[in-house]
């Protein structure tokens, strides 16, 4: 009887149990060299925490969040973990070599493991600068040298369902835009090369009136910007293409801005000329992203720039941006 009595008390604190299961997880570690007194805790979904950082690095919270990845920003540097109700999870890092001394403990932490050691992996992969130079059967190789070890990690050990399956469709479009990558950059080295003619835009409306082609333009250096009007990376280079084209007035090199944005988009554009006081030759490509120009650049994300030299011929087929203090040491390295 005391036998019975006793695995049924068992079987009441096994219940009670279950329903006490934490709806939240904490999160807590130690970061060596800090960088600021506090982290933040984020993801694309608006969610966002801040977490106080005592004198000696450490931290502890608890939070009550939908299972997922989540931003650890510490002031300088990001991170990213993945978070679920019920877990246990602690940080540590040293600041000062923060990518390479990340590391996970705890209930649930083999998730952000997971990303830490591939976030490791990833860079060592894409620092290699030849890799699209590489040959083909040579390029085959190294990426699905990279993918098996992927895949490997992420089979290793046991790791959430859901994470486990979004990790995997990741990885699979992986090698359809590597091969994508290779073949502009095979197309941009044997097509777009220094010294190469360049493509041509022909009768391309001009914001002061009339039409300019391409060919209008010799005799000059031309550095060619393709914009559109809906692009904020685009906009972010207005302030700096201004400054570079006054420093370069009186030299021999036209700026022309060519816009990209759909027809219905017209007046938009003459607006945003007029109201930004956009200087150099302002042109309007005849078919947005389908226009030859653009199809012959194989220009796929803007802004892009493009510098010709005054017989036509390619200088840059990828030009720095105005922005970038390289653009005015190549200008300058032409003596215009």
């Amino acid at each position: 009887m005391k036998k019975l009595i006793y695995l049924a008390i068992a079987s009441i604190a096994i219940v009670s149990c279950k329903q006490e299961a934490k709806d939240y997880v904490t999160f807590s570690g130690k970061i060596t060299n800090k960088n600021s007194d506090s982290i933040v805790v984020a993801n694309r979904a608006g969610f966002k925490r801040v977490i106080k950082v005592d004198e000696n690095g450490a931290f502890k919270d608890t939070m009550k969040v939908v299972n997922g990845v989540y931003s650890v920003f510490d002031g300088k540097e990001f991170a990213t973990t993945f978070l679920r109700n019920g877990d246990d999870i602690k940080l540590t890092l040293d600041a000062k070599q923060f990518d390479e001394t990340i590391s996970y403990t705890g209930k649930g932490a083999g998730e952000s493991n997971f990303i830490a050691k591939t976030a490791l992996a990833q860079e060592e992969f894409f620092k290699d600068e030849s890799l699209f130079k590489l040959p083909k059967a040579e390029f085959d190789a190294k990426i699905k040298s990279y993918i098996d070890g992927f895949k490997s990690r992420l089979v290793a050990k046991p790791l959430d369902s859901a994470f486990t399956a979004n990790q995997t469709k990741n990885i699979s479009g992986l090698k359809p835009y590597l091969d994508s990558r290779y073949a502009q950059e095979k197309y941009m080295a044997e097509t777009l090369a220094k010294g190469l003619v360049s493509p041509k835009f022909t009768e391309y409306e001009n914001h002061k009136g009339g039409k300019t082609s391409l060919d209008d333009l010799k005799g000059k250096y031309v550095y060619i910007d393709v914009w559109a009007t809906w692009c904020n990376p685009c906009k972010q280079e207005i302030p700096y293409l201004k400054t570079v084209e006054k420093k370069f007035h009186d030299k021999n090199i036209e700026f022309v801005s060519v816009s990209i944005d759909q027809q219905k988009d017209h007046a938009t554009w003459v607006k945003m000329v007029n109201d930004k006081e956009l200087g150099g030759i302002q042109l309007f490509a005849d078919n947005n992203w389908n226009s030859k120009f653009v199809k012959d650049y194989a220009i796929s994300g803007i802004p892009r720039f493009i510098l010709v030299d005054p017989e036509g011929n390619i200088v840059n087929a990828n030009a720095p941006r105005p922005s970038s203090p390289e653009l005015v040491k190549l200008f300058e390295s032409l003596k215009m």
